[in-house]
């Protein structure tokens, strides 16, 4: 059946990776796709295959680390698609390093996106909700948000930020019927995963890391990144209607404590 036959959905972060994904994933579901991306190259491509396969998928480029930019592809999505039921926030950065060697343009621009644009988007989305008293926002956020990581400080600071902004949100939002969640992925094999990796690949991740203070992963791989669209899918679905304000971890027990 497709669940989401009839919605509109604005993905954040949609020209590769997880948000890549969430796009297939609501597409595959019968919903009518925004794909916001700062890369207008790949998120058009992203599009454009879709398109292809007869979905309704349509290409948005815009730098959510800006709010003027994001107030502006929000309107333009409810022109020319319609109402926006669903929102997911997946745009990320991660600039890995020792805090007492980043810049402040390492620290800035991670919060920018991570953070910054988490409020931007589900502010200009809500503001539009809520007179409709129904929407559903999902963040998806980082099991560093549980966990200290090695040369991860900015990363996982703006992604608890987000996360704790979202919960927030979602407070905020009940009374109107809008529900927010977070999905909080582990190591998942995206781009910005693999530029982590030595030479050993995706052992080292699975196996840990104990000079790092990291834990592998108990169920022995890697996430796909479909597996995060499913966990975006169900807490964006009916399924979840009662469910908001939560903060699902997908890594594979990595984290051991939620």
């Amino acid at each position: 059946m497709a669940r989401f036959a009839g919605r509109v959905a604005l993905v954040t972060g949609a020209g590769q990776g997880i948000g890549a994904a969430v796009v297939a994933a609501l597409a595959g579901e019968g919903a009518a796709v925004a794909a916001v991306d700062l890369d207008q190259v790949r998120v058009e491509a992203v599009a454009a295959e879709h398109r292809a396969q007869r979905r309704q998928v349509s290409a948005f480029p815009a730098d959510v680390s800006y709010s003027a930019a994001v107030d502006q592809v929000v309107e333009r999505v409810e022109d020319e698609l319609g109402p926006i039921d669903v929102l997911v926030n997946v745009a990320g950065v991660l600039r890995p390093g020792a805090v007492v060697k980043s810049t402040n343009e390492d620290w800035l621009s991670t919060f920018a996106v991570n953070s910054d644009g988490v409020f931007f988007t589900s502010r200009a989305v809500a503001r539009r909700m809520v007179p409709r008293a129904a929407g559903v926002i999902v963040t998806v956020g980082s099991n560093a948000v549980g966990v200290p990581r090695v040369e991860m400080a900015a990363y996982a600071a703006s992604k608890a930020a987000a996360t704790m902004f979202t919960r927030c949100l979602g407070l905020e939002l009940a009374e109107h019927g809008i529900r927010c969640n977070v999905v909080s992925p582990g190591s998942t094999d995206t781009a910005m995963q693999r530029a982590l990796w030595t030479g050993e690949g995706a052992r080292r991740v699975i196996e840990g890391s104990p000079e790092s203070y990291r834990v592998g992963i108990p169920l022995g791989r890697v996430a796909d990144a479909a597996d995060i669209a499913d966990a975006v899918l169900f807490l964006a679905s009916d399924q979840a209607r009662h469910i908001t304000m939560q903060n699902l971890y997908v890594d594979g027990g990595a984290t051991l404590v939620g």
